[in-house]
């Protein structure tokens, strides 16, 4: 039996259906990326091409389509979205249907990307977001874990996305000890506002206990898994797969967390993908643990405004 199928016998996995398909996401650089973090759940990198690019013509083709599905926002992920030359093209696209958000490195941010994208977010009557994702509110604690000067180019990148008129969201993965939340907290407000950002919004994220961050930390136990009994009375809204599904190069996947999975492509089409989820892998319990995590405003515990 599969370790993600262990359980005591008779104790099925619960399913989510999902409800309505509020949210499309895009893996648009698939699992390639500029940096090789060491806390990476999917282990993207610049030579692990598992999902590989999306086109320009196929994402526009889902954008164009999304309204069929009652489709209310965009998110885009990778891998690094930005080093995807046509970027630009698709958020514009997105930006004429609904609010759109980009979760980045914050370390390939040029200037005429930038500038694109701020007309786009002016002249739309919907809301670009871009996530940046920073682990730690000094180098110190940052580099070990997404490579030497990540720290300093990501700040960088944050003072860009403030001169182009971007209030970004900083995500963290809490990659510290629990005792140091508060301190670590105040530092990255303090270390925030010394770029420029009067009224920073910081996003600390749980971390998946998959792929690098199972070698970095731990693995998770046996006990960390979604039960039927846990579903009993639980708002299932509050989880990613009740309501959104990710395109990448092979398909339709269940999320962006479980992409590395067999069985969470879910399908070619949309209608394929219109199925009940089991919640079966671990990485599931972290979600039922602390809400949407993937969206802007989920985690555990953040100055999001």
């Amino acid at each position: 039996m599969d370790e993600q199928d262990a359980r005591p016998e008779g104790a099925g996995a619960p399913e989510v259906e999902l409800e309505h398909l509020d949210t499309l996401w895009f893996q648009v650089t698939g699992t390639i990326c500029n940096l090789e973090c060491s806390h990476c759940f999917i282990s993207c990198s610049p030579d692990n091409h598992t999902l590989e690019f999306l086109d320009l013509e196929t994402v526009l083709d889902w954008v164009e389509r999304s309204g069929e599905w009652g489709v209310k926002e965009f998110y885009v992920t990778g891998g690094e979205p930005f080093m995807h030359r046509d970027l630009a093209a698709m958020l514009e696209a997105m930006l004429q249907r609904g609010p759109a958000s980009v979760l980045t490195n914050g370390t390939l941010m040029r200037e005429k990307t930038l500038r694109r994208l701020a007309t786009a977010h002016e002249e739309s009557r919907y809301s670009l977001e871009i996530r940046v994702s920073i682990d730690g509110p000094n180098p110190e604690m940052n580099d070990p874990i997404r490579g030497e000067g990540t720290f300093e180019r990501a700040m960088e990148g944050v003072r860009k996305l403030l001169d182009h008129g971007f209030l970004p969201i900083v995500t963290a993965t809490q990659v510290w000890d629990q005792e140091e939340d508060e301190a670590v907290r105040r530092e990255f407000m303090e270390n925030l506002r010394a770029q420029g950002y009067e009224n920073p919004r910081l996003k600390i994220l749980p971390s998946i206990k998959t792929g690098r961050e199972a070698a970095r930390s731990r693995g998770y136990g046996e006990g960390e898994r979604v039960t039927a009994a846990m579903m009993e009375g639980y708002e299932e809204e509050q989880l990613i797969c009740s309501s959104a599904r990710i395109v990448t190069s092979e398909g339709v996947h269940v999320c962006p967390i479980l992409v590395d999975e067999p069985d969470s492509l879910m399908g070619q089409t949309m209608e394929e993908a219109d199925e009940p989820f089991e919640l079966k892998h671990q990485a599931c319990y972290t979600c039922w643990l602390h809400g949407a995590i993937c969206s802007n405003y989920g985690g555990i515990g953040e100055e999001v405004t």
